[in-house]
């Protein structure tokens, strides 16, 4: 069924083809149609950053950027959605064309620039809802936010979907929004996290509830970068890390009609050097932070593949949109497996 709806979408414009799929998924979602969908594999629960995960596999930020369809997108099986990024005002976002497609590397290309319909939508949707797994929230800043200023932004948003998120996630790490990546590395990022996990303390103690904050790193670092980076956020006591975002490189798309087109890539050309900061990052931690893996996952393999190198959870994003609910189910059955061989 989803290779003869992908034919058909892969016929449009990504971008419309995109927000098509999602106006469907959220509609199956309002009608209570997301009970028709097949059923999710079995699989054991997960203890990460303070939260029982039903498994391991979640669908990364950025498909959903405005909480429109995330019921029927967890309906699929995810055992964990990240809807977002969102910032404090709406922003249009890139102009377009800014999604593209490479079939034939099983990638994407955006360069979207975190467009959204501002925290307030979001948090209209996501209030109340009936999705039975994790909920994570990731934030950014506004386009018009200087970087000098893009704590009070990240703040701005950490408070308004506290209440609603099960984890927050501070995306510092899109390539597609100006001095963004910069953000990463001593004290700027000292200088931005620090209010994020006192605001989050302040509203334990006051409404009792922990949330975790994680923080979205990029792949495009050295091994020794990522070490600093990992060395800030242990110091900041934030919760987790995410490994990783989409990649500026283009060495393995070279030759493609779309090669050079600006943006953030994803999908199968970025999964060896996800993998490979998932595992930096856990060999250099030794679990004083979880890791969550993200970045090319487009089997049960794939999905193993990052658990071996260190992750403790991972994300689909490219890999859903090539492969469709059958890939969520793969990832389930084949991450389950093995955790459970594991903890034998």
């Amino acid at each position: 069924m989803y290779d003869l709806a992908r034919s058909l979408l892969f016929k449009l414009d990504p971008e419309v083809s995109h927000e098509l799929s999602l106006d469907l998924l959220g509609a199956s979602g309002r009608l209570g149609l997301s009970g028709l969908f097949p059923k999710v594999p079995h699989s054991s629960p997960i203890d990460v950053m303070g939260l029982r995960f039903p498994n391991a596999v979640g669908l990364a930020a950025g498909l959903d950027k405005n909480a429109d369809a995330f019921e029927a997108l967890g309906a699929l099986g995810f055992g964990f959605v990240e809807v977002g990024t969102v910032t404090p005002k709406g922003q249009s976002g890139n102009p377009k064309p800014r999604l593209f497609r490479l079939p034939e590397h099983d990638a994407v290309i955006n360069r979207m620039g975190f467009n959204n319909k501002g925290v307030e939508h979001l948090v209209s949707r996501v209030k109340k809802h009936g999705y039975k797994g994790i909920l994570g929230i990731n934030i950014g800043k506004n386009l018009t936010t200087s970087v000098d200023d893009a704590a009070s932004d990240y703040l701005k948003c950490l408070e308004e979907v506290i209440p609603y998120a099960d984890y927050i996630t501070a995306n510092i790490s899109s390539p597609n929004t100006p001095g963004l990546r910069s953000l990463q590395f001593g004290e700027s990022l000292a200088e931005l996290i620090s209010p994020l996990v006192e605001a989050k303390k302040r509203y334990f103690e006051e409404y009792g509830k922990n949330v975790p904050l994680a923080v979205k790193i990029a792949p495009d670092m050295t091994d020794d970068e990522i070490k600093l980076v990992a060395d800030t956020l242990v110091e900041q006591n934030v919760d987790g890390i995410i490994a990783t975002n989409t990649t500026l490189s283009r060495d393995a798309v070279k030759g493609h009609r779309h090669e050079e087109e600006a943006g953030g890539l994803s999908g199968a050309p970025v999964r060896e050097q996800s993998t490979h900061v998932v595992r930096i990052l856990s060999d250099y931690l030794k679990d004083e932070l979880p890791v969550i893996g993200v970045g090319g996952i487009l089997s049960g393999k794939d999905a193993v593949e990052k658990l071996e190198a260190g992750a403790k959870l991972v994300q689909i994003y490219s890999g859903f949109i090539y492969k469709g609910p059958e890939l969520v189910r793969e990832a389930i059955t084949s991450t389950d497996a093995y955790l459970r061989e594991v903890s034998r």
